[in-house]
């Protein structure tokens, strides 16, 4: 999902993979971690050789790859940081372990431009249930306390809109979006994280980042792709 969205930026995507998950539209199956030292050895791969413009940081699932991942992005000075704290899989299955959260949110969030938490990660990093758009604001208020970048909380899981809140220097923003009647939804957050990264490589400030992101990923799902038993990927390709 990552490389698709960021091959449809026409922008060029270096993979660093932190684990490999056997899994498909109707659940995750298996999870095996790269291991903190090979994480950090195709990090340097990429930092030595291509530089990149932003990055993009997706399923980190243990302490020592998150602790690996921030001494990496620290020392190659890496800007336009994007951090989606992907904490269950779309079909609901825990991809981090327990332990990893305080690292997580104490080591590696705060390194972010911006973090894009759903609602329900959104629940765990704040303390508190978010049940409408007065709790996302609060909760973005609370989370963005620790942290010197912006928070894009992802309406998606509300029942009445689609609607996202950034929180950005103080300021909140909505984006509004139209609810979109497909249950494919398998991969959004890694596609909207990967597409707001492409649009800051790009050189779009981060306003206007979210707002192209959010409108790719209404296309993509508005294409209507329909493959699997579960819950199928969006056509990542729509727009070429």
């Amino acid at each position: 999902a990552d490389i698709k969205t960021m091959t449809a930026h026409k922008v060029y995507a270096m993979s660093v993979i932190t684990a490999l998950t056997a899994q498909n539209t109707t659940g995750v199956y298996g999870v095996l971690d790269a291991g903190a030292d090979f994480v950090g050895q195709q990090m340097d791969c990429v930092f030595k050789d291509i530089f990149p413009d932003a990055v993009k940081i997706g399923m980190v699932s243990n302490i020592e790859t998150i602790q690996m991942i921030a001494a990496k992005l620290k020392e190659y000075n890496a800007k336009n940081i994007v951090v989606d704290p992907v904490m269950v899989s779309t079909s609901g299955c825990a991809l981090m372990q327990p332990d990893a959260m305080d690292t997580l949110i104490s080591v590696l969030l705060p390194m972010g431009d911006i973090i894009t938490p759903n609602i329900p990660e959104a629940e765990k990093l704040c303390g508190f249930e978010i049940k409408n758009v007065d709790d996302m604001k609060k909760a973005a208020e609370v989370i963005g306390r620790n942290l010197s970048g912006s928070v894009l909380i992802k309406g998606g899981h509300l029942t009445e809109t689609a609607d996202d809140l950034l929180y950005h220097d103080g300021e909140f923003m909505w984006y509004r979006g139209e609810r979109v009647n497909n249950p494919n939804t398998h991969g959004t957050g890694c596609t909207l994280s990967s597409a707001i990264a492409s649009n800051l490589a790009l050189g779009y400030d981060m306003k206007t980042s979210v707002q192209n992101a959010k409108n790719y990923i209404t296309g993509a799902l508005k294409d209507g792709l329909d493959l699997g038993e579960g819950s199928g990927p969006l056509n990542h390709c729509f727009n070429l």
